[in-house]
């Protein structure tokens, strides 16, 4: 090569291909994403359906403390039907098996995860429902989600009420059995998916006893009729029943005098029984032996803190021992179904604590529930996903531990608030 030529390659620019580097393309990732879920909430805004979360300083109660109000709250929207998340004797027990067992096992059950305090709520939870055997979860979320694909196969079929809760759902699509769903509570519909499944090798009926949305009962009596004729087996789930329906607080079954027709029950600790957390399941031996092997949620979750199964263990203790605190609640009940319809609401359900203000629509719900709150009184709107579109509503609770005066408080905040939106006259 000459000397220019030379020369002239060492001057000559380079050719430099430039390719995104693996992190920006990451960033790039990132961005698309966030972009997305920003619309997403966007929407969500603009719907009216944003769910804030409001702050509570204070223990769970018929009164509470709220992160920005000047004096006590009512609390019309718990759970906490019997008032027991706050019993001095459910504290005490569960301050008592946090001191005795720890905070915690930092295990699964078949490790080293089972107390005798677990074996203990269990057979009391198992004579509290008059099954066999019981087994415990973290939710009932997990209850419902461990147990359709355990039970169920491909040559099965499970019948399931269209309005379900999501954890029934989102458990039945996990199992590979043939999927059918009937009209709600609608037994002549409930009868034609019987027979189309008819060549299934075991069919199970799946409903809700209580639906929380609306709170209706299932036709359970019908339901076991319809099972016993065409042979399938009925499972409910049972957790805005537990503790409060039926004469002796043992739910919808006992309600509906079919505790014996019933098959598998899945409930709640999270509600009338403490309200801190924790599911279960009750049924024949073999199924509950089976799902500590199989059940998913069951095998790969730690199992529930001490202080929790304390705290649930003296609930159902509670309840065994009386039947007082369950009678409780039917007069209060009506108390409040009755005042509001007398003051041109509508209320969905019939005679449970559960007691929907229908709406309609999802932004009066939401502006109607902060308005209540400026007048002492903690409730919530629901809206679209938890609810169908245009079926929005206040869900009001009500509890043992409310007062008739607290009661009554309730339903003056909403005669105010509802002709300040021109919902009643």
């Amino acid at each position: 090569m000459s000397l220019g030529k030379a020369v002239r390659s060492l001057v000559r620019p380079a050719r430099v291909v430039l390719r995104p580097s693996a992190s920006s393309r990451s960033y790039a990732a990132v961005a698309e994403a966030r972009a997305v879920l920003e619309g997403e909430l966007d929407g969500i805004r603009a719907a009216g359906t944003w769910k804030a979360e409001r702050i509570i300083t204070s223990k769970q109660g018929p009164q509470i403390n709220v992160d920005g109000s000047q004096s006590r709250i009512l609390n019309f929207c718990a759970n906490n039907y019997l008032g027991l998340s706050s019993h001095p004797e459910v504290v005490q027990a569960g301050i008592e098996a946090l001191k005795t067992y720890g905070a915690g096992l930092s295990s699964v059950r078949f490790i080293c995860g089972t107390q005798d305090l677990h074996k203990n709520l269990e057979q009391k939870l198992a004579e509290f429902h008059e099954r066999e055997d019981c087994i415990l979860y973290a939710s009932c979320f997990d209850a419902n989600a461990g147990l359709f694909e355990v039970l169920l196969g491909p040559d099965d079929a499970v019948l399931s009420d269209e309005l379900n809760h999501a954890s029934i759902i989102d458990g039945i699509r996990l199992c590979r059995a043939k999927r059918l769903r009937y009209k709600h509570m609608d037994l002549s519909d409930l009868e034609n998916k019987l027979k189309e499944s008819q060549s299934s090798r075991m069919r199970l009926v799946v409903t809700d006893g209580v639906f929380s949305m609306d709170g209706d009962v299932a036709p359970l009596k019908g339901i076991c009729d319809l099972a016993e004729q065409y042979g399938a087996m009925v499972f409910i789930d049972e957790c805005h029943a537990t503790g409060f329906l039926g004469a002796r607080g043992r739910g919808t079954d006992e309600l509906l005098g079919v505790m014996d027709r019933v098959h598998i029950v899945n409930s709640t600790l999270g509600k009338a029984l403490g309200g801190a957390a924790g599911g279960y399941t009750v049924g024949p031996k073999p199924l509950i032996d089976l799902l500590r092997q199989r059940s998913r949620p069951y095998l790969f979750s730690n199992s529930l803190p001490p202080p929790v199964v304390g705290c649930a263990t003296k609930a159902v203790e509670l309840l065994l021992a009386s039947n007082e605190i369950a009678q409780s609640m039917t007069a209060k009940t009506m108390r409040f179904r009755n005042n509001m319809t007398q003051a041109g609401f509508t209320i969905a359900g019939s005679a449970h604590p559960i007691c929907p203000v229908m709406l309609g629509d999802a932004r009066l719900a939401s502006l109607m529930s902060d308005d209540m709150l400026k007048l002492g009184v903690y409730v919530i709107g629901f809206s679209y996903p938890v609810v169908p579109k245009g079926k929005a509503r206040i869900r009001v609770q009500i509890s043992a531990a409310h007062t008739d005066e607290d009661i009554d408080q309730c339903v003056d905040a909403f005669i105010q608030t509802g002709r300040k939106h021109g919902v009643i006259s």
